[in-house]
């Protein structure tokens, strides 16, 4: 089955599947947000980004192998509903953004600053540090070597524009800037885009409309 990252809640998960790294999408909670699994093919190691909410639906789509880690991309509550569960059953270690830590109830046990090298098994993300959504939001990007670059953008970057900062300026133009500088500008568009919420993108798809993201300030 060709993957489509189109998940409803209730629904099945979706699974992409490349040479080095299994992404298993899935659709959790009232708010609509995605958690993604990822798996290193080298070594079975497992991790979670965005134990949003539903424990019990994360835990049966992680399996009997558990996880070794847990991304939380951000201190909105939203998407930490089910961590203390999923870190209970699994005892993974946790990660966040350094600034975001002390919004999320669980401990976080490696704060998360830009450039980080997170590590599935021998799958490295790296993560950047994206100023607006929150003060300590953070994107991993996958930069696949046998194809295009993956990033996870939490609720930094969705299909149609940045994440929301609240009609404030200056968190918008914090977010706008840090999107295009670490994103836009050094990944190609056949980079693909998972987002917090609802589908896939990709940065080809979004590029041609950052100028008008500007204008409109949102």
């Amino acid at each position: 089955m060709t993957y489509s990252g189109q998940v409803t809640v209730g629904g099945p998960a979706d699974v992409h599947e490349l040479k080095d790294l299994m992404i298993t999408k899935i659709a959790v909670g009232p708010m609509n947000n995605n958690a993604y699994l990822l798996r290193c093919r080298a070594t079975d190691e497992q991790l979670l980004i965005d134990a949003a909410n539903e424990a019990e639906t994360l835990l049966g789509t992680i399996g009997a192998d558990g996880i070794a880690s847990v991304v939380t991309t951000h201190q909105h509550g939203d998407h930490w509903q089910a961590l203390a569960e999923v870190v209970a059953a699994t005892h993974a270690r946790t990660y966040a953004g350094r600034a975001d830590a002390e919004g999320i109830p669980v401990p976080t046990d490696v704060p998360v600053d830009d450039g980080d090298v997170i590590r599935v098994g021998r799958v490295e993300l790296t993560a950047r540090h994206l100023v607006g959504h929150t003060p300590g939001s953070i994107a991993l990007v996958y930069d696949d070597p046998h194809g295009h670059p993956h990033v996870f953008t939490g609720d930094c970057l969705f299909p149609g524009g940045v994440g929301n900062t609240r009609k404030d300026p200056e968190a918008f133009a914090s977010l706008i800037h840090d999107v295009e500088t670490k994103i836009f500008d050094v990944l190609p568009d056949e980079t693909w885009v998972y987002p917090g919420h609802g589908h896939d993108t990709t940065l080809g798809a979004e590029r041609p409309h950052l100028a008008e993201w500007r204008a409109r300030g949102w």
